[in-house]
């Protein structure tokens, strides 16, 4: 079984991590935040090394750890003035980056203390209720989020609804396939399966138009690396709109990613129609796990999602969820040493 530890408190509940081990890969989750917290994966030579960041303790989880690895929502990415109608009516959501959403709002998932509900050697399950106007949003909502060690590492959520709303759950970890403290993620090679992106305004709102990635720095239908081109000092914070069709339900690639050094190479698959690529431009220094020191572009986010303010963007696909519907959202991370 998942070998299970109470690591403290927040607010007066305690926050558990869970172990799992398999496949040659290790991973800690937590219930606060229903949060991938370690995952130890081997490079070309067998060396483990944990590739995601975080932090050692909750006390610099709550200060420094904002979103790190948690699952986000109930709307995950941004809702233009944090509104939107539905059905003709008028939807206000709490407002938490400026005039917008971002996330779900200031009580969002990623603060939620998620149960667990089952577990194994292999996977562990966590269950959580969003209640009708919690952040603004419309109906009860019931989520479930399932991590699984099958060869490699699915993260599987689920949600359904007593009242029509919008849904759009991610996970929000932050890799370097280096090892968690090595440094940037400019030289890693990323190849993401994409012939179109969002442009965004000045408050990374997309404008509604879908562009092609031909001759921009958005084009990474081949291997090339992260810090090749920039698209500004900022880097990346953009959704990249996947070529299969965005009405499948199926498993099917989204991006690959490969540090040259370790050899680790991870390639992920998804449900959704849509990827967030995230640079962490936001990383200044502050502290991470093991005594690190998180540097600008310390890791990046590879966001499987809806697109961004969907619910605004009838031309997008839908994010809506009715009562009698269930929401499913999938990725699977897989991992195989690059040659060298």
């Amino acid at each position: 079984m998942a070998r299970i530890e109470t690591i403290g408190e927040i607010d007066g509940t305690k926050v558990q991590a869970l172990t799992l081990e398999g496949a040659g890969l290790r991973l800690q989750v937590l219930t606060w935040g229903a949060r991938l917290a370690e995952l130890w994966v081997p490079d070309r030579g067998g060396q483990l090394a944990d590739i995601v960041l975080g932090q050692d303790n909750l006390a610099d989880w709550q200060t420094h750890g904002t979103y790190l690895g948690a699952t986000c929502g109930r709307y995950a990415n941004r809702i233009a003035g944090g509104r939107f109608t539905l059905d003709g009516k008028p939807v206000q959501l709490d407002r938490n980056e400026g005039a917008n959403t971002l996330h779900g709002g200031r009580a969002g998932f990623d603060l939620k203390h998620w149960a667990v509900t089952d577990h194994s050697d292999a996977h562990v399950t966590f269950t959580a209720t969003s209640p009708d106007q919690e952040m603004g949003f419309p109906g009860t909502l019931q989520a479930r989020v399932t991590y699984r060690l099958d060869r490699g590492l699915v993260i599987e959520m689920q949600a359904t609804t007593d009242a029509p709303t919008v849904v759009n759950l991610v996970n929000h970890a932050y890799f370097n396939l280096a090892g968690q403290g090595s440094g940037d993620i400019l030289g890693h090679a990323l190849q993401v399966e994409a012939a179109h992106y969002l442009p965004v305004d000045a408050a990374l709102i997309p404008t509604g138009e879908v562009r092609r990635v031909a001759g921009t720095a958005f084009d990474f239908r081949t291997p090339r690396p992260i810090g090749q081109t920039l698209p500004g000092d900022g880097g990346f914070d953009h959704n990249l709109c996947l070529s299969a069709p965005q009405d499948s339900a199926f498993l099917r690639p989204c991006l690959t990613a490969t540090d040259p050094a370790s050899g680790r190479r991870m390639r992920l698959s998804t449900t959704e129609p849509g990827v967030q690529l995230y640079t962490g431009a936001h990383f200044a220094g502050g502290p991470g796990k093991a005594g690190a020191r998180y540097p600008r572009f310390a890791g990046f986010a590879a966001e499987t999602q809806r697109f961004p303010d969907s619910p605004n963007q009838p031309q997008f696909p839908p994010a809506r969820l009715d009562p009698g519907q269930v929401y499913s959202h999938v990725m699977r991370f897989d991992f195989t040493p690059a040659p060298a």
